[in-house]
């Protein structure tokens, strides 16, 4: 057997292994991040959620509510979908020592390479579109401040990794001599193929080796690289959406640690002055740090795509308040990611002394929120930002007692005459005697 060849299958399988075995160990620790939170515990409206799973997730239906943005994302979506089936080919060929072994099953394969080449093409085309979009046309919510620096830096890097790999792809696929020969379906890489004719075979086959190198290798490092990045929401999407809440958009959650109080308050065989089991904390109410949100709202936060409708569609935002959906996303996740790496961490660890309150998120921008839920609608997968807004609301509240003066007067009310408005109950009906 050809020692090269053997060399050869050796080095894709190291790589292989690798590449895999070191998503694997990061997916790991994600994980257990999200696992940092509250459990949900038994999900309900099981149905329901598989169905929102095919039409959110799988049918694309809230991202085609923008159409320019929405259709040139459903192109990318289906182009790497399809694509990549032609990877379960390269990685035969790499583990066997084979060339195009699916290419015995005859001239349909050229017909199925033909069509990814074209959806190649167009996801090429797409990608072009969206850096003019976010670096030449500078559309407005792609240059929020919490866009800056490393957000804007991911964004610009994706659609060049996605640029290179498709280009990798069609370059492969024109320099295969016999592959463009056999002229039973390379539509893309057939108008390709004359730039490259006149080299030698020699340099055609190293082109094309070359270019099938780069492109399972980037497919690879890509693949780690989304662990980093806001395009986890290419593997998170489907369990965030699944997941996501199935509650009528006005019905806000209760607060599990208040039910329980109240429930123990309504009990008369209870024993209101009962001590907590030994070494037990009081049951914390709401949320100051990610630790005290559920498992779900966290793995919201690694699931955002940082696209910004959610901000676009905020009226706090629109009105200048210094409200962000999206920056609540970003700062939940950017908090979880430095107390993962302080407890993933050998050693004594010292702590940063900061929490998701105050520390990344401000209470103006909680208050700012108007619970209208328009962030929650515009998400294409799902995300609720307002439940972490509510949660880290119900800590001021029912922990510090700080509440705006505002919202003080409006409890008060309700409390002594069983409305927000401050007239006694028995004045209310005065107006109608008003001439």
């Amino acid at each position: 057997m050809n020692s090269g060849l053997i060399f050869s299958q050796l080095m894709f399988f190291l790589l292989l292994t690798a590449g895999i075995g070191l998503f694997a160990y990061r997916i790991r620790q994600l994980i257990a991040m999200i696992k940092l939170g509250r459990p949900i515990g038994h999900v309900s409206d099981k149905k329901q959620r598989w169905a929102n799973v095919f039409r959110i997730a799988l049918g694309q239906s809230k991202m085609v509510k923008r159409p320019v943005s929405g259709l040139l994302h459903v192109v990318v979506y289906l182009g790497f979908v399809i694509i990549n089936i032609e990877v379960i080919e390269i990685i035969i060929d790499g583990l066997f020592g084979t060339h195009r072994v699916f290419s015995s099953i005859g001239p349909v394969y050229g017909v199925l390479i033909g069509i990814f080449e074209v959806f190649a093409l167009l996801v090429l085309v797409a990608v072009i579109v969206f850096w003019l979009r976010r670096n030449v046309v500078k559309i407005k919510r792609f240059w929020h401040p919490e866009m800056q620096g490393w957000p804007k830096q991911d964004a610009d890097l994706i659609l060049y990794f996605e640029m290179v790999l498709m280009s990798l792809f069609l370059v492969m696929n024109a320099t295969d001599v016999v592959f463009q020969q056999a002229a039973n379906g390379n539509w893309v890489s057939a108008h390709l193929y004359p730039f490259f004719a006149s080299q030698s075979p020699g340099v055609l086959h190293g082109i094309e080796r070359t270019a099938w190198w780069l492109h399972i290798g980037g497919i690879l490092v890509f693949l780690n690289y989304l662990y980093f990045s806001k395009h986890l929401h290419i593997l998170l999407a489907f369990p965030n959406v699944y997941f996501g809440s199935v509650r009528p958009k006005g019905q806000l959650p209760n607060l599990a640690s208040v039910t329980k109080e109240v429930r123990l308050m309504m009990d008369p065989s209870a024993d209101p002055y009962a001590a907590p089991a030994e070494g037990a904390e009081p049951e914390k109410f709401g949320a100051s740090d990610v630790t005290d949100l559920t498992q779900v709202q966290l793995l919201n936060a690694f699931t955002c795509t940082e696209c910004g409708r959610c901000t676009s569609e905020c009226p706090a935002h629109q009105t200048g308040k210094l409200l962000s959906p999206r920056k609540i996303m970003m700062d939940t996740r950017d908090r979880l990611v430095a107390l993962g790496a302080q407890k993933q961490s050998k050693g004594p660890s010292i702590p940063d002394q900061k929490q998701l309150l105050d520390g990344y998120i401000s209470r103006e921008e909680l208050w700012a929120c108007t619970t209208c839920n328009a962030c929650v609608e515009a998400c294409p997968v799902s995300i609720d930002p307002m439940s972490i807004i509510l949660s880290m609301r119900q800590y001021l509240v029912m922990e510090q007692s700080a509440a705006p003066n505002e919202l003080n007067n409006t409890m008060s009310n309700i409390e002594n005459n069983g409305a927000p408005w401050p007239f006694n109950q028995q004045d209310r009906g005065n107006w109608i005697n008003e001439s």
